[in-house]
């Protein structure tokens, strides 16, 4: 739909940028901070860990005063579930509890709210050696961890986030690193997992809500709009199988506490249904969102699946990911999107596309929480990165989400992915997506300088100007 005069975007719109904890923070074993999944998962040849990463649990202050500078209204970053408790139960470590408190006031300090995600990918190994999501006791203990952080930081954090990409963790955890394997039967005790993990979230929305009558929460899946390779009937079918395994499976059972019918149909009929105990379904009914966040990079487009394994496509590039499953979609390219240097497809208008499609669905405010382009930024003579291919994704992007508001969505807010450069979760450092250069390479840590990209002073310009300037 084409529109004479856009509208706005509002005048509280939190213009933000995003980081997680393992990715940026480093000082993994400092303070009594215990060990998670992340810290002893084994890092694709070539590639750094995450023992120092950017160096942020010493250099936050530095960071934030460089946000301040960006002129951002928020910063969505996650807590590190092993800073609070190391073992994932048991003793509070008050060093983490003291660190976060820094974390938080410190933004305060600058006006920027502070938006935390209570669950980026990195369980408690202790909790993983017991069964991880497969063992019910993991419910309790994220409960646990959940009221710990609303009694600590809840006077001054108003926007919580759940579980950051669960979808990904039950569809694509070998990739990032968060399955255990040594499961004997992935697929099934993955379906398993995610139940106990939407339980999980749930009690915490109830809890928060309970505890913090001033606070908002909401999950924070991946979500991104499916195509159809054609206008081929078979191939819609395929388009909208993707969907509902991929996005309403988790988005639904969030806003509506119950399983969305085709995703159950398939669980059905390879047997991944999981077991649901007396008292679950109610639990989940009972949990209602303030807000859905979401991450978007890029869509997916899928085609009939003729049964075979012809019908798995492996991405490229980033995280080698296979898309397509024999009997319910074929993966599928789409010829008319580019690429990145990592083989994701830029899809600016697909944006707008997810945000009409969550907005038309849930009818809730809406806040991004990832996009965002990684690159091989080049430091030049007289410490230049001059990248302009970011800020070409983000202008785009932003403009998309202009016209998104314009269709009626009711979004609140827009944070990329990310405030600095941090360690990929699969291409290490070599791999940047901040609007601030961190000076090392992949192994050689040189002296983790702070240094303004061209798209930290573009960013800078488009929130001083609400998103009016996005030259």
């Amino acid at each position: 739909m084409n529109y004479k005069k856009l509208k706005n975007f509002p005048k509280n719109f939190l213009w933000g940028a995003s980081t997680s904890a393992y990715q940026v923070e480093g000082a993994w074993n400092e303070d009594g901070k215990g060990l998670s999944v992340i810290d002893v998962k084994e890092n694709p040849e070539g590639t750094s860990d995450y023992k120092v990463a950017a160096d942020h649990y010493h250099r936050y202050k530095e960071d934030i005063a460089l946000m301040a500078e960006m002129g951002l209204k928020a910063y969505r970053f996650s807590i590190a579930w092993t800073r609070i408790y190391p073992n994932g139960t048991g003793e509070i470590n008050k060093k983490g509890i003291e660190f976060y408190n820094n974390l938080i006031n410190e933004l305060l300090k600058y006006n920027i709210e502070p938006i935390v995600t209570m669950y980026h990918f990195d369980l408690p190994y202790a909790l993983q050696q017991k069964g991880g999501w497969s063992n019910r006791e993991t419910i309790d203990a994220f409960e646990n961890y959940a009221k710990t952080l609303f009694e600590n930081f809840a006077d001054r954090v108003k926007y919580w986030l759940t579980i950051n990409e669960q979808n990904m963790m039950i569809l694509h955890g070998t990739a990032i690193g968060t399955v255990d394997p040594n499961m004997e039967n992935p697929e099934k005790e993955l379906y398993q997992q995610n139940h106990h993990m939407l339980l999980a979230q749930a009690k915490a929305i109830k809890l928060c809500h309970k505890m913090c009558p001033n606070a908002k929460i909401g999950p924070a899946p991946n979500i991104v709009s499916i195509y159809p390779a054609s206008s081929k009937p078979e191939d819609i079918i395929a388009a909208h199988n993707w969907s509902s395994i991929r996005n309403w499976l988790y988005l639904d059972m969030a806003v509506f506490g119950r399983y969305n019918s085709i995703a159950w149909s398939y669980m059905e009929e390879k047997g991944y249904t999981p077991t649901i105990l007396e008292g679950d379904m109610e639990i989940l009914k009972d949990a209602k969102p303030d807000f859905i966040a979401f991450n978007y990079y890029s869509t997916e487009t899928v085609a009939e699946s003729k049964g075979n394994d012809l019908d798995k496509m492996s991405r490229k590039g980033d995280q080698h990911i296979v898309i397509g499953e024999p009997g319910v979609y074929a993966g599928a390219l789409n010829p008319n999107l580019q690429e990145t240097d990592f083989g994701w497809f830029i899809d600016p208008v697909g944006f707008r596309t997810t945000l009409r499609e969550i907005n038309e669905r849930y009818n809730l405010p809406l806040l991004v929480t990832e996009n965002g382009l990684g690159a091989y930024d080049k430091l030049e003579e007289g410490d230049i990165i001059n990248d302009d291919y970011r800020i070409d994704y983000l202008r785009k992007h932003i403009e998309q989400a202009k016209l998104a508001i314009t269709d009626g969505v009711n979004l609140i807010g827009y944070c990329p992915w990310s405030a600095i450069d941090l360690v990929s979760t699969h291409q290490g450092i070599r791999k940047r997506y901040g609007f601030i250069y961190v000076n090392r390479d992949e192994f050689d840590l040189k002296d983790l300088r702070r240094i303004k990209k061209k798209s930290f002073y573009w960013y800078k310009k488009v929130i001083s100007s609400n998103g009016e300037n996005l030259e």
